[in-house]
């Protein structure tokens, strides 16, 4: 039901951005006369109706997020894409790819939050969910604008801080490996699209060769690398 609700949201997501198009080219249309001024009300007065349905959806997108949640023990995550809220009611979980595209094009804050760039990695089998959660808390007591930038790994050290920043309502940013593309290099060019970001720092706990990758990768580029054992 989830997926369900994110889909529609998607395609709401589209429609606004049309709609403030064709209400620019209406803005500039205008020539005094009362057929051109009505039908740009009849626009703008769609765009709202376009806003109120979106907030609708990510309600009940949220609201079913949640449930998840409670039923599962863990946090729900789109396949693919992005979860934001306009309402801020949850923290944003951003695709790596919108983060990035973005961050470029300077437009779309929602999908580039302003904040203090964490890195984060750990093993699919960590699981003492106390030693993350004490980094992370330690972490946010020092930087309460961060963002956590993470591979989205569905078990172990990342699922526990996808976790904590649902309980937080931190932004995180999910790099999550192109498999298609990169095919076996893939965690390895993950690693590399994170650290692109430049996090102030990486927390990192004991996993596999990929997690130690990037933690190598991390002390070439200078970025202070905070372990963290069992």
């Amino acid at each position: 039901m989830v997926n369900v609700f994110h889909r529609r949201l998607e395609f709401i997501d589209k429609c606004p951005q049309t709609n403030e198009d064709e209400q620019r080219q209406m803005v500039s249309d205008q020539d005094g006369s009362e057929i051109r001024s009505v039908e740009l009300e009849g626009k703008l007065i769609e765009g709202e109706l376009l806003l109120e349905k979106r907030a609708a959806f990510e309600l009940l997108r949220d609201a079913a997020a949640n449930h998840f949640s409670t039923q599962t023990g863990s946090t729900w995550l789109p396949r693919s894409g992005s979860r934001t809220s306009h309402a801020a009611l949850t923290s944003a979980v951003i695709d790596s790819r919108n983060y990035q595209s973005a961050k470029r094009s300077k437009k779309n804050e929602i999908h580039c939050p302003d904040g203090t760039r964490i890195g984060f990695t750990g093993g699919r089998d960590f699981n003492d969910h106390n030693a993350v959660i004490a980094a992370l808390d330690k972490t946010k007591a020092k930087y309460p604008d961060m963002i956590l930038l993470h591979g989205g790994t569905k078990e172990g050290a990342e699922m526990i801080a996808a976790k904590w920043c649902e309980c937080n309502k931190i932004a995180q940013v999910i790099f999550s490996p192109e498999w298609t593309e990169h095919a076996k290099a893939a965690p390895f060019r993950r690693n590399d699209a994170l650290l692109k970001e430049m996090p102030i720092g990486l927390i990192a706990f004991s996993g596999s060769g990929v997690n130690e990758n990037i933690v190598d990768k991390a002390k070439g580029l200078g970025i202070t690398v905070m372990r963290h054992r069992a």
